[in-house]
């Protein structure tokens, strides 16, 4: 494996179009139809079942949302940066503390690690060429800016959107794809960041949805803030890899999720 060159980067290409007319068409029905009319769901879809050709579909998915603890996979990210530039040490404390941030979404650990890395380091991560995954360009996209309420308070809102904890769909679904081909870091690096995102502790909306369709395994990060609530997973079952991200911002919000991924996984 010969890792990417440091200016080149994941480019998600052109919705193909049976798997994007296949999404409009299931978000034009009820309950997804009131919520993309009125911009506030944003999903993206990719497959990867073909490494050699991957198929994107997305609607609204350069919108950029407050997404909670969603965004905690920038930290990841970041922490694992550090390991390879051999600032950090790879201990099982600090192995226990990212699967805490990440399995059970621990704010306490969020933001302990957020002090361990600091706020720049997590910024030039997301804007490294490697990664583009807060690029002006395209919208924004994934953002830290504050922490989750551990004492550090707030550092920057994104330049773009005056988000503290910020995610677009299609940057949320190009993580978990270059998460999928060992293009995070590195092949190890990839490996140990999904080892860490699966095994969720938290059996809700795309896994409580997925729970309908028996072998799946799943690698994911969601949050929830009030009206503000996020799914994103790589999904492995039946032969098919693929990558789903939903951002929605809906008061009543029960269940919209789980019918999605299976309306997805269909």
């Amino acid at each position: 494996f010969i890792p990417p060159p440091r200016e080149s980067t994941l480019v998600l290409p052109d919705p193909e179009p049976s798997l994007q007319v296949s999404l409009r068409q299931t978000l034009s029905a009820p309950p997804f139809a009131w919520l993309v009319a009125r911009n506030r769901l944003s999903v993206s879809l990719v497959d990867l079942s073909e490494p050699c050709r991957l198929r994107y579909a997305a609607v609204h998915g350069d919108v950029m949302r407050y997404a909670a603890s969603l965004p905690k996979i920038a930290i990841l990210l970041t922490v694992f940066d550090q390991i390879d530039q051999g600032v950090l040490e790879y201990t099982p404390d600090l192995r226990h503390q990212m699967e805490r941030m990440i399995r059970r979404s621990s704010n306490r650990d969020s933001t302990a690690l957020i002090r361990l890395v600091g706020f720049e380091a997590i910024a030039t991560v997301l804007r490294d060429p490697r990664y583009q995954l807060y690029d002006e360009a395209r919208q924004g996209g994934l953002w830290v800016g504050k922490d989750y309420g551990g004492g550090l308070g707030r550092w920057r809102r994104d330049p773009l959107h005056n988000i503290s904890h910020g995610a677009t769909a299609r940057q949320v679904a190009r993580f978990f794809a270059m998460l999928n081909r060992g293009e995070l870091i590195s092949p190890w690096a990839s490996a140990e960041m999904k080892d860490i995102l699966g095994k969720t502790g938290i059996l809700h909306k795309f896994v409580q949805g997925l729970l309908q369709r028996p072998g799946a395994v799943i690698f994911r990060k969601s949050g929830t803030w009030q009206q503000f609530h996020a799914d994103a997973a790589l999904v492995e079952r039946a032969g098919k890899t693929y990558v789903a991200v939903a951002l929605l911002e809906s008061a009543n919000a029960d269940g919209i999720l789980a019918r999605l991924i299976v309306k997805l996984d269909d």
